[in-house]
């Protein structure tokens, strides 16, 4: 069995543009833990049986919508605060890119986002640990690129 090619956390980044032209793009530090959920709307119809019209009725799908959700947790560091708070407080969608890093190429996604929410909390003498969740505005930009030789 041919065991598959996969990749470690650290190589899925999710990054904040600035107003800049070109788009400049960081990536806040302290994130531990990163997802990308690509969700789709679907309508649902029923399709009858024009041969048999009293036999049970399939359900076709169609796809309206396609959205992204974009989310992360981990250590929050100071380094990162005020631009998770600047996207947060924002009333506007940012420019964000993700990126996910495999040894043979890295697809990555362009596109705005809001950031949703923005949490942030601690115990008592622990390191405060923050949590973000972005949703796309508009479409998503997918491009791959092959890793160099």
């Amino acid at each position: 069995m041919a065991e598959p090619t996969t990749i470690r956390g650290g190589k899925v980044r999710v990054m904040l543009g600035n107003d800049a032209v070109p788009i400049v793009y960081t990536a806040p530090c302290g994130f531990s833990q990163r997802n990308v959920t690509i969700n789709k709307g679907l309508e649902e119809v029923n399709l009858p049986d024009c041969d048999n019209p009293d036999a049970v009725n399939w359900v076709g799908r169609d796809a309206v919508s396609l959205s992204m959700s974009i989310g992360g947790e981990g250590v929050l560091s100071e380094e990162s605060v005020e631009t998770w708070l600047d996207a947060a407080e924002d009333v506007e969608s940012v420019p964000v890119k993700v990126e996910w890093e495999f040894p043979t190429k890295t697809i990555t996604w362009t596109g705005k986002a809001h950031v949703e929410s923005f949490e942030a909390g601690a115990q008592d003498g622990r390191r405060v640990t923050g949590n973000v969740s972005l949703q796309s505005d508009g479409k998503m930009t997918r491009v791959v690129t092959p890793a160099a030789p």
